[in-house]
């Protein structure tokens, strides 16, 4: 692991990881069958001109490049290690930009710079349980910055039947090829300008269980194993 670890720091395996990464995800989504559910959502708020955080799981982070075929520039939060270095390379050859930083840790640079990302115009994608955990458990960086841009939180999940789940931390979800699979959006969760700390953990909680119903929802549909968030309330600072 650790001489993996070393070759990734170098610019070269490091690129080729990544252009590997982002054709898999390009095949992925030409040879599978996928349904949208719920994009009436997001178009009805792109369409009004209005922005939008967007949250979804670690776990399910590979896919979501499909869920925006829409023109406003998207931009996820990534952060500052490794691994956080790959996907924010693997995501620009797929056409979208990234915030380095973590907003479920605290981070006020990433945090700052999703506010300056939404007001003008761009919207914004984040893994309220990323970087590291707890799984499928939200930090209260995401609702801040909502509240503080004035913007709601859209969840977004996916799941996909003929796919491979690994024993990382997150039960990161590989759909493979020829796979059917299913994307839906969830309805805006609004946070209030003048919310106290109160109101933020409770929104937070809110925004947990919503993407923890969508997730269990599509799996349950598609045959895959249920995974459960680990011991960790939700709403608590991080």
């Amino acid at each position: 692991m650790a001489l993996f670890k070393n070759i990734m720091r170098r610019p070269g395996p490091r690129a080729t990881a990544c252009w590997l990464a982002a054709n898999y995800i390009r095949f992925v989504k030409i040879t599978g069958r996928w349904r949208f559910e719920g994009t009436e959502i997001p178009q009805k708020l792109i369409d009004e001109n209005k922005p939008f955080l967007v949250a979804f799981w670690h776990g399910r982070l590979l896919m979501m490049s499909l869920a925006w075929p829409y023109d406003p520039p998207f931009k996820m939060v990534i952060s500052h290690h490794q691994d956080g270095e790959l996907i924010a390379q693997t995501i620009r050859m797929l056409g979208f930009g990234s915030i380095g930083g973590s907003s479920s840790r605290g981070g006020v640079g990433a945090v700052r710079a999703m506010l300056r990302a939404l007001k003008s115009g761009e919207y914004v994608g984040v893994t309220p349980d990323g970087p590291r955990g707890p799984r499928m458990q939200a930090a209260q960086g995401v609702v801040f910055a909502a509240r503080h841009a004035g913007v709601p939180i859209l969840p977004l999940s996916y799941a996909a039947k003929g796919s491979k789940i690994l024993s990382s931390w997150d039960r990161f979800l590989i759909p493979l090829p020829f796979c059917r699979g299913i994307m839906k959006w969830g309805n805006p969760i609004e946070v209030a300008a003048n919310a106290d700390g109160e109101e933020i953990a409770r929104v937070t909680a809110t925004l947990a269980n919503e993407l923890n119903q969508i997730t269990h929802l599509l799996d349950t549909e598609l045959g895959l194993p249920l995974i459960e968030p680990t011991a960790y309330t939700a709403g608590t600072p991080s």
